[in-house]
């Protein structure tokens, strides 16, 4: 089995069999995200992406736990495509536990409930999705092409279909003027959807990105660690979602935080004054993606 280009997974899929179902993103004009620049968006055919789970199972057999579907927005594939292959990771791979893929907003609101329902019920359990921010004029900056509003909907459509979520924001998106408003805006959003997972990265970037170049300009502010810690202070303060299992794991990110909302706030904020009373952050050359 090849990959085509990089790939690119959750920090939760580590240990799990990577697929490329489709190649590249299908949005791909996000101005900070530099992932699949380089790939011209596809979908694979169902006869390549069957020969790489053959190739799969004759090698690794029954061990594999868990699928997650790549690369940027697998759940764009045709439901009856994606139902033809959960089915086959179903009968093949018999000590799969789950699958997973990315998938945006408008891909969900693309699908009836009565796919989504079908598409959980054949074993496809969460999908993550990369909301970035709450805020409407940061999503328009940054050319998300969604807005919070259909992020939040998207959101709350997969919860009454069964299906679990992933929701990824991004610090730094609105520069130190923005640090506020993306900040709360952010967590209505989550507030608004309630997902299973919640988790903020640390915005970093390419030289070559449209963002990097706008700093370059004086047009925008790179955030430092303490401006990151102090906008997610303001977003934990502002967060009702109880449940919502939260992280800051990623590799870009200057402190690592784990709890559960709304019960480990506190605790959460204690160690963010912690890390700024003490200049506990993790240095930059730990954070290189």
């Amino acid at each position: 089995m090849l990959y085509e280009g990089d790939v690119y997974r959750p920090p939760s899929e580590a240990r799990s069999l990577i697929i490329q179902v489709t190649i590249g993103c299908s949005h791909n004009t996000c101005t900070f995200c530099h992932m699949y620049t380089d790939k011209q968006f596809r979908i694979r055919t169902r006869e390549e992406i069957l020969k790489d789970l053959d190739e799969c199972r004759q090698a690794i057999g029954p061990y594999v736990r868990r699928v997650f579907f790549a690369d940027g927005d697998a759940l764009v594939v045709p439901t009856k495509l994606l139902l033809e292959l959960l089915h086959y990771v179903r009968n093949n791979f018999p000590n799969v536990e789950r699958v997973t893929s990315y998938g945006t907003a408008h891909d969900v609101l693309r699908k009836s409930e009565e796919e989504l329902k079908a598409l959980r019920a054949a074993g496809l359990e969460m999908i993550y999705i990369g909301a970035e921010s709450g805020d409407n004029g940061i999503l328009a900056h940054i050319r998300k092409g969604e807005t919070a509003e259909e992020i939040v909907e998207a959101g709350q459509k997969l919860k009454r279909c069964g299906m679990k979520t992933s929701v990824t924001l991004i610090s730094g998106l609105g520069g130190k003027k923005g640090i506020e408003r993306h900040a709360e805006s952010s967590a209505r959003l989550i507030n608004g959807m309630n997902p299973e997972y919640a988790s903020i990265l640390t915005l970093h970037l390419t030289p070559d990105s449209p963002m990097a170049q706008e700093i370059a300009r004086g047009e925008m502010d790179l955030l430092g660690p303490e401006d990151i810690v102090t906008e997610t202070e303001i977003f934990l303060k502002h967060i009702d979602s109880p449940g919502t299992v939260f992280r800051t794991n990623h590799a870009s990110n200057y402190v690592a935080l784990a709890g559960t909302f709304n019960k480990d706030i506190p605790e959460m904020l204690r160690e963010l004054e912690e890390a700024k009373k003490h200049h506990w952050y993790r240095p930059d050359w730990m954070r290189g993606l």
